[in-house]
């Protein structure tokens, strides 16, 4: 599948790293380093724009590397592009770490993951099928 891009950034476009990668990395477009004290949040532009076909979202996800050894994720994590956006691509970082944390241009902030969807339309009933769960909720199907 062809998706159409706009790259005003200072980097090439985002690309798979390897043939079997679900995701792709975006890239901080910044004109000066941003420093993220702990618990703080920011909004790190990439230059892009795309245009998905309808039934396709684009979901933003933190990168682990940079999770697991930084702290730094996305908030709102997976970050959800609809089809009929044409912005510019943002990316919602925080940092959960106790350390700050410098952003630079041209640094991977998190991967973008190409994926497809359903409309559902809703019929409303009064009572819903068992299964053996049945309403149990967090931690319901037992610790093993």
């Amino acid at each position: 599948m062809q998706v159409k891009i706009i790259n005003k950034s200072a980097h090439k476009v985002p690309h798979y790293e390897t043939e079997a990668s679900a995701g792709m990395d975006l890239r901080a477009n910044i004109s000066e380093a941003v420093t993220l004290k702990p618990l703080e949040r920011t909004i790190v532009k990439t230059g892009l724009f795309i245009e998905l076909p309808v039934g396709y979202e684009a979901q933003v996800r933190p990168r682990s590397g940079l999770a697991a050894k930084k702290g730094v994720t996305v908030l709102n994590a997976p970050g959800t592009i609809d089809a009929d956006y044409r912005g510019e691509i943002g990316v919602i970082l925080v940092n959960l770490s106790n350390e700050e944390f410098t952003i630079e241009n041209g640094e991977r902030v998190a991967q973008m993951v190409i994926a497809k969807h359903e409309h559902i339309s809703w019929k409303e009933v009064e009572v819903l099928e068992e299964t053996t769960r049945g309403a149990g909720g967090f931690g319901s199907t037992g610790n093993k």
